[in-house]
């Protein structure tokens, strides 16, 4: 004779609700109990917590390395990415530099024709010395730096003053030990210079600003905002072709132009000996330890 199921489900009903029962109460006497065992004896308690924690750790640490894995496909799928990008970015900058490569060398390659053709004769290499600023003398009224090299290291006045970047000034004044460069925005610097790719001549003029002006332009001429600016080697004070800054500004106020170098991050400049006089003739290259070395070195080219 089968037996009815809900007859069974009532016969096990209340043994089961009892036994429920004694299983909360067993473990609320068993929480209790560990609480007054770890207020008598600390040290049994403490033994005890860490045999349950070495016991438990493994099946922690199992647990947590699905997690950890996971975080790092994911991480490795985003370095995927970023340098699936990357690599794109620079297949376009290699293109580039070959473009910018092949056309260098046609450019060099039509230079040196040219001149052979004109039976052309380079200048030398000019000599250079390396100083550090000191001090900086400027301020509303100058724009000058102080450097730690004078007329006994060869230090000459008119020498370029030059860093990586473009140049810097001219040197103005020399002692013994120690020079001094009239910066391109100082108010009495005038430089001659071309500006764009079809030069136009100017006059790169200081104003004691961060950004000096260009004047006297030739009628017509026009600039724009991006032009190269370099030095065009009139007067022979400076040689030609020294960077010297971009054209920032072009309205009714006036063109101006922001230098390579910044001031306020000067701390080496490279003094450039080319052999030119220019306008410094006479008294002020007799004054000069090296004047006779110079005057013998340009007598001969």
């Amino acid at each position: 004779m089968k037996q009815n199921p809900r007859s069974a489900n009532r016969l096990f009903q209340p043994i089961g609700g009892v036994t429920h029962r004694f299983a909360y109460i067993s473990l609320v006497v068993a929480a209790a109990g560990m609480m007054v065992v770890g207020k008598i004896d600390v040290l049994m308690m403490d033994s005890f917590r860490a045999k349950v924690t070495d016991t438990v750790a493994p099946v922690l640490d199992a647990l947590s390395r699905p997690a950890e894995s996971v975080t790092r496909a994911i991480d490795q799928v985003r370095d995927l990415g970023r340098l699936r990008v990357e690599n794109t970015r620079l297949r376009q900058n290699e293109a580039r530099l070959m473009q910018w490569q092949s056309a260098a060398r046609n450019l060099e390659a039509e230079n040196k024709i040219l001149r052979d053709l004109l039976n052309f004769q380079p200048g030398p290499d000019p000599s250079f010395i390396t100083a550090r600023v000191i001090a900086d003398t400027g301020g509303a009224f100058a724009h000058s730096l102080i450097l730690n090299a004078g007329a006994r290291d060869g230090v000459l006045k008119g020498q370029a003053a030059m860093t990586g970047h473009g140049l810097v000034g001219r040197i103005a004044g020399v002692g013994s030990r120690s020079s001094r460069i009239l910066l391109i925005t100082d108010l009495n610097s005038r430089i001659p210079v071309l500006v764009g790719d079809n030069p136009t001549r100017a006059i790169l003029a200081g104003n004691n600003s961060d950004q000096p002006k260009l004047v006297h332009l030739p009628s017509g001429e026009t600039v724009n905002v991006g032009d190269r600016v370099v030095t065009s080697g009139h007067g022979g004070a400076l040689a030609p072709g020294l960077a010297v800054g971009v054209v920032t500004q072009v309205n009714e106020n006036g063109i101006r132009v922001q230098p390579f170098v910044r001031r306020s991050r000067l701390e080496y400049v490279r003094l450039l000996d080319f052999g030119l006089d220019g306008i410094l003739k006479g008294p002020h290259l007799e004054s000069t330890p090296n004047s006779k070395k110079r005057g013998g070195r340009r007598s001969k080219r």
